[in-house]
């Protein structure tokens, strides 16, 4: 009878916590990576949006963080397309002020902007987007709207007679190229 009346203890041994954040279970594998490249504050690789702006991370990716000699001052290598270094160069000073920002000192001392192709390098694949362009609003003429209207007059769906109604503006207003 004691045998079934004793709680078996599961193979596997619990240290106290119930629920783990997956931030960090990985904060270590990350924190490895990033040190390798030089980043001994995470945060900047992780919320570089954030900190230099949507703009300027939709062109440009930090690669690595140089120490010098003498310890003093470091040097951030941004990667960017070749057509954004010129932009890029010329925010450089508000970029080390914005990473400066991050770290809480004077980390960074220089800003080094490297130019790639729109692929990137080998081992990071990185790619570029632009912002997709806004399309101007169509104007649709009463004219145009009035025979759409007329051409689907039969249809007695309200729903089905509005979206033919919208198609046909939608065909009679296209520039024919």
């Amino acid at each position: 009878m004691e045998k079934y009346t004793q709680k078996k203890t599961p193979p596997y041994r619990r240290k106290g916590r119930k629920f783990t954040r997956t931030g960090s279970l990985l904060e270590k594998q990350i924190r490895k990576v990033g040190e390798g490249r030089g980043f001994t504050v995470s945060r900047l690789l992780t919320h570089w949006s954030e900190i230099v702006g949507e703009d300027t991370a939709a062109t440009a990716l930090p690669v690595k963080i140089g120490y010098g000699r003498g310890g003093v001052g470091a040097t951030l290598t941004i990667l960017t397309t070749g057509a954004n270094a010129p932009l890029l160069q010329m925010q450089a000073e508000k970029i080390r002020e914005k990473v400066n920002t991050c770290y809480g000192y004077a980390a960074i001392s220089k800003v080094r902007i490297t130019q790639t192709a729109a692929t990137g390098f080998a081992e990071g694949q990185v790619q570029f987007k632009p912002k997709p362009r806004a399309k101007p609003a169509r104007v649709i003429s009463q004219d145009i709207k009035d025979d759409a209207r007329e051409a689907v007059a039969g249809v007695e769906n309200q729903a089905l007679h509005d979206a033919l109604a919208l198609l046909g503006e939608n065909i009679l207003s296209r520039h024919k190229s």
